[in-house]
C-alpha cells in the first residue's frame, strides 16, 4: 500500500467495518501551499499538479461511529484519463482515532490509516500524533460562512493503475487563514509549516462512495 513512514503501523486485529457508501456529518480545516521538491518527489512521473492539500476533520457520525481524522496529499492528480474532470488527491499520509476506520481506509479504498492521538478542535486550534510525528494547526475563520456543493476525489496508486473514489458533500464553509506545525520522518519535507490559505467546513454532509480501478 502506497505510504509514507508516519502511515506505518498498524494494530494486528482491526474490527471488520461497513463497506461503502460511507455517509458522515462532518467539520473540518483544509489547506494548500506550493509543493516542495519533496513532495513533488514523492508525487511520482504522472501529469500532477504541483499543490499540496492537506486537512482536519471531525467525522460527527459515521458508518463506525465518531471519529477523528488527518490526512495529506504531496500533489494533486490532473483530471482526464478516466480519473474525471476535477483534480485527485493521493494520498500517503493519513491517520485516525479509530480502529474500525483504520480498517474501512485500507479494506475500502486504499488509504494507508493509522491509529493516532488527536487534541483541541478543528476549527480553532487542533494537534494530531503518532510515535514518531506530529502536526498542529490553528484554524482562523474569517468573513461569512456560505453554502457549498461539491466533493474531494481519490486517486490511491495500487499495482495495476489508480483506485479512485470520490465523496460529495453539501454544507457551509468560509475562508480560513491556517497556521501549521509539521514535524516527522518525512512530513518535515513536504507539509510545509507556517500560515496558509485555508477553508474551513463550518458544518457539512458528506458520502463516499466505492473505489474502482484504472489504468495508471
Amino acid at each position: 500500500m502506497w505510504s509514507v513512514a508516519e502511515s506505518e503501523g498498524i494494530p494486528a486485529q482491526l474490527p471488520v467495518s461497513s463497506p461503502p457508501p460511507w455517509p458522515a456529518t462532518v467539520r473540518a480545516t483544509l489547506w494548500w501551499h506550493r509543493a516542495t521538491e519533496e513532495a513533488i518527489a514523492l508525487g511520482g512521473p504522472d501529469s500532477n499538479i504541483n499543490i499540496t492539500v492537506a486537512m482536519v476533520v471531525d467525522y460527527l457520525d459515521s458508518p463506525v461511529g465518531p471519529y477523528r481524522e488527518i490526512l495529506a496529499s504531496p500533489v494533486l492528480r490532473r483530471p482526464g484519463g478516466g480519473r474525471g474532470v476535477m483534480p485527485r488527491l493521493s494520498v500517503p499520509f493519513i491517520a485516525v482515532d479509530s480502529a474500525a476506520s483504520v480498517h474501512g481506509g485500507r479494506e475500502h479504498w486504499h488509504l494507508p490509516k493509522v491509529l493516532a492521538d488527536f487534541t483541541g478542535d478543528v476549527l480553532e486550534g487542533a494537534g494530531a500524533s503518532g510515535p514518531h510525528w506530529l502536526v498542529e494547526t490553528q484554524s482562523e475563520g474569517r468573513g461569512p460562512s456560505f453554502p457549498i456543493k461539491g466533493g474531494l476525489g481519490f486517486a490511491q496508486p495500487v499495482v495495476d493503475g489508480l483506485q479512485v473514489a470520490s465523496s460529495k458533500m453539501t454544507g457551509r464553509a468560509r475562508y480560513a487563514k491556517v497556521t501549521v506545525l509539521a514535524e516527522g520522518p518525512t512530513l518535515t519535507g513536504w507539509l510545509k509549516p507556517g500560515t496558509h490559505h485555508g477553508l474551513q467546513i463550518v458544518s457539512g454532509t458528506m458520502e463516499t462512495g466505492m473505489a474502482r480501478t484504472i489504468s495508471s
